[in-house]
């Protein structure tokens, strides 16, 4: 079997961990590959893994060999299901892999919103502390996240952790119903969103759910509120959040996904003159890249693909 990997670099982060796949056939792994790049790397390959290199209907139609694709993440978006399907080519994801990881940096953005832990240290590095007539001052007002409301839209693998662990800091959880979702025991937008202190979302990015967020749905939203995205750029209209920052709508926003990734350099959203941007957060799509996650989306890729060669069904999302 001739495996390609198209996008390996944001995996391994430069370390070869792909030695194990060799097993299992002749092995080329691509650090990066362009979108013109895609038919040439795939035309000879009987299974291709891609994290967010795109997949379309012509490059997969006239790849003749191909039998098998793995996305290595959870979303399966960059690939075209229904020309998989008209192949009878098999499409794996990885689920799971990186619950942990991704709760944790949510967790991150609660604290830094309640104790603005940078942002002090800034100012004692920059004297402020030195010339203090006290023993003690902050920067802006702190809160406690005990008792406050967090609004999870999304309670999957991700969700439902971030929920344990927000509720071990005293946290109040409402798990919103989503747009599209059928799942029971969901509470309506109209009624959690005026009650949320805080938002975070961890639903898939589908026809329902993009823009999601938007001016209708921030009309809704608590005064003061704090939103929080680890999911996809796309579930929220940027430009309805930026009108929401500037009224003061939301005191405060963590996104660690942007509509277009990477963002052009003149994106609004990363305008360090902006009135609202030291209210604003931005990480570059780091939730899931601990060590520990990537190691465990490797070991799930590898998995999947020895299941397929098996006459298996493992993770198959075709």
């Amino acid at each position: 079997m001739r495996i390609v990997i198209l996008d390996s670099f944001t995996t391994d982060q430069g370390e070869n961990c792909w030695t194990p796949f060799q097993a299992l056939g002749a092995l080329d792994v691509f650090p990066r590959t362009r979108s013109e790049q895609v038919a040439e790397r795939i035309a000879a390959a009987e299974a291709v893994l891609t994290n967010k290199v795109s997949l379309t209907a012509a490059e997969i139609q006239a790849a003749s060999h191909l039998k098998y694709v793995g996305v290595l993440a959870t979303g399966f978006n960059v690939v075209d299901l229904d020309a998989c399907r008209r192949g009878g080519i098999a499409v794996t994801n990885v689920s799971g892999y990186s619950a942990r990881s991704v709760a944790q940096l949510v967790i991150a953005y609660l604290l830094e919103h309640a104790a603005a832990v940078h942002e002090h240290h800034q100012a004692v590095v920059a004297g402020r502390w030195a010339q203090s007539p006290d023993f003690s001052f902050t920067t802006r007002p702190l809160i406690e996240l005990a008792d406050k409301t967090l609004l999870i839209l999304g309670s999957g693998a991700i969700g439902s952790k971030v929920a344990t662990i927000a509720q071990a800091l005293g946290m109040r959880i409402l798990r919103g119903a989503v747009p599209g979702s059928t799942t029971p025991d969901r509470v309506p937008l109209d009624h959690a969103l005026p009650e949320a202190d805080f938002i975070t979302l961890h639903c898939p990015l589908t026809d329902k759910t993009r823009h999601m967020v938007n001016h209708a749905f921030l009309a809704g939203v608590k005064p003061g509120a704090m939103l929080i995205n680890t999911g996809r750029g796309d579930l929220i209209d940027e430009q309805a959040v930026i009108e929401a920052l500037t009224s003061g709508r939301l005191a405060r926003v963590a996104l660690d996904v942007l509509s277009t990734e990477p963002p052009p350099s003149d994106h609004p959203l990363l305008d360090p003159r902006a009135p609202w941007a030291d209210r604003l957060i931005i990480t570059p799509h780091i939730a899931w890249a601990t060590a520990e996650a990537r190691a465990r989306l490797v070991t799930e890729a590898l998995a999947n693909l020895k299941a397929f060669i098996d006459g298996q069904r493992r993770n198959r999302v075709d």
